[in-house]
């Protein structure tokens, strides 16, 4: 069983930052490959980035690339994204989920584990 617990959402203006942190119980965390999914009202929930077990291989949806950015801390058994240059269209419930194994999947179904999810609001 794995517990997660994001933090860091909250309002921000277009063009403005945030970083979220997704905070992990149990021993294994290295085990685990980590995404970050949203979901707006009305809409299925999305990969938006992922990164592998060791932390060498990352993956990020297209609408993100370039101002979003993933990263982890085994040590700390916690997760990140750091999100730059934010619009309106990123606004939504963000979720992290772990699964077992090296692949980074875009899929929400293959992810055994998700967390309570934080708002992130984008004012025009």
């Amino acid at each position: 069983q794995v517990q997660l617990v994001e933090s860091g959402g909250g309002l921000v203006q277009t063009g403005g930052s945030l970083r979220l942190s997704c905070a992990a119980s149990g021993r294994t965390f290295n085990l685990y490959t980590l995404g970050w999914f949203r979901q707006a009202p009305g809409k299925e929930r999305e990969f938006v980035a992922g990164i592998s077990v060791i932390g060498g291989h990352t993956n990020l949806a297209d609408s993100v690339k370039g101002r979003f950015t993933i990263s982890r801390d085994n040590a700390k058994n916690t997760v990140y994204l750091q999100m730059d240059s934010l619009k309106p269209e990123d606004a939504a419930v963000y979720y992290c989920a772990v699964k077992r194994g090296p692949e980074v999947a875009t899929t929400p179904l293959v992810y055994d584990y998700w967390g309570q999810g934080t708002q992130v609001t984008v004012s025009s």
